[in-house]
């Protein structure tokens, strides 16, 4: 495919990807987007000229809403049926690129928009499925010859975090304070966190509701998965370390998480599936799948200090993940737990085998044993204030790019 908007060969966002989003347009009004190179389309515009008015279920303008919710909800019948047409009119030679009325009206340099939060997210889980990741830990924290917990290797496992301080790329993160307990002292001490990390993640979003019994199978999951987004959860190793036992993270956790703006479609990734790690031992029934279901997603880090450059500090591959998607949505629902639209599932710190895709900087210092040099000459144990972590992902074979852009935070100082 070829689109009569030019963008450059190494834009994440091609013909072939077709992301979803909110966008505030022109300080004026908010509506649900997509994106090609650097122009954001208005998909509320398009829908009142009419250019989707044969597809089948889309019934109403759910473009104008301030959340994608209202359009995930209509299924992929009617979700697939408009990416595929937004694919057609951007076509060279379609009908839309020659209505430059239109394209006046609907189309948006990406600097005169504001992303917004694309999804309203009711509940959040946040699973812990890389086998590299948790052994590092386990390495770290407990014995290194027994570094995963007898249960590891036999579902995956997760917590319910907290949906209501999920923020978008771009929102500034003040370091959380708490209680921490500093190795040489015999009781905890309050304050600022001193360390303050970082967590590549990725996270998908469920397009459906279900009833407090039903469950959903690992045949079944992908059409109950919309879309997925880059995730950055931040933790307070200190305050993780003292807080989480018995009952898992808490303070350490819920300050805050950021997210990407644009949310790419399962349909736009499938080009880069990939065979999953061998599971030994062997999963029970409702855990195994047929085909392969982890994607190729290139995965990197970034550290800015104030005023200074980009410090690529990991590279990482999503690929890596020991429990896919669809074993993670069945296990949650297994036991007859319910799901929500918007709902938002993070995968877990993903880390690979080399110590330069450790997905943290808790693995990349090893518990600040190792410091990071930047290239303004500053090392960095753990996250400083007013530095900026920018996370960015991208999938490409055979000529075709998908990206997800990057989801960007600033952390600042203790309110």
């Amino acid at each position: 495919m070829k689109s009569f908007v030019d963008y450059s060969s190494n834009s994440d966002f091609s013909i072939y990807n077709i992301p979803f989003g909110v966008a505030v347009f022109n300080k004026e009004y908010i509506g649900c987007c997509t994106r090609i190179g650097d122009q954001v389309i208005d998909l509320a515009t398009l829908y009142d000229l009419g250019y989707f008015e044969d597809i089948e279920g889309l019934d109403d303008n759910v473009f104008e809403a301030y959340t994608i919710n209202e359009f995930i909800e209509l299924g992929k019948p009617v979700t697939n049926a408009v990416r595929t047409k937004i694919q057609t009119l951007l076509q060279e030679g379609s009908t839309l690129s020659k209505d430059q009325k239109t394209i006046e009206e609907a189309f948006y340099d990406l600097d005169k928009v504001k992303m917004m939060m694309p999804v309203h997210i009711p509940n959040y889980t946040d699973f812990y499925s890389s086998i590299e990741h948790a052994t590092n830990v386990g390495k770290m924290f407990r014995d290194p010859a027994n570094a995963l917990l007898p249960n590891w290797k036999h579902l995956p496992v997760g917590y319910h975090g907290r949906a209501s301080s999920i923020v978008v790329s771009g929102t500034e993160i003040n370091r959380p304070k708490g209680q921490m307990k500093p190795a040489d002292a015999d009781k905890p001490v309050f304050g600022p966190c001193k360390q303050l990390d970082f967590e590549l993640e990725m996270a998908f979003i469920i397009n459906k509701n279900t009833e407090m019994g039903e469950s959903i199978s690992t045949k079944d999951a992908e059409n109950a998965i919309f879309g997925m987004v880059v995730f950055n959860d931040w933790s307070a190793r200190d305050i993780q370390s003292w807080e989480y036992v018995p009952l898992g993270p808490f303070l350490a956790k819920n300050f805050g998480s950021s997210i990407s703006p644009w949310v790419v479609t399962l349909e736009a990734l499938e080009p880069f599936r990939t065979t999953s790690p061998i599971q030994d031992p062997e999963v029970l029934d409702y855990l195994k799948f047929e085909g392969d279901k982890n994607y190729d997603i290139n995965l990197e880090v970034y550290i800015q200090p104030e005023n200074g450059e980009q410090n690529l500090i990991c590279e990482s591959n999503y690929k890596h993940m020991y429990w896919n998607m669809t074993q993670q949505l069945a296990h949650h629902t297994v036991n007859g737990c319910n799901v929500e639209v918007g709902d938002m599932y993070a995968s877990g710190t993903i880390s690979g085998s080399d110590p330069k895709s450790f997905g943290s900087m808790l693995e990349l210092t090893w518990r600040g044993q190792n410091p990071l040099s930047l290239s303004d000459g500053t090392e960095r144990k753990f996250i400083e204030d007013n530095d900026t972590v920018t996370m960015k992902a991208w999938a490409e074979k055979d000529g075709i790019r998908v990206g997800f852009g990057e989801v960007s935070g600033k952390i600042i100082p203790t309110l």
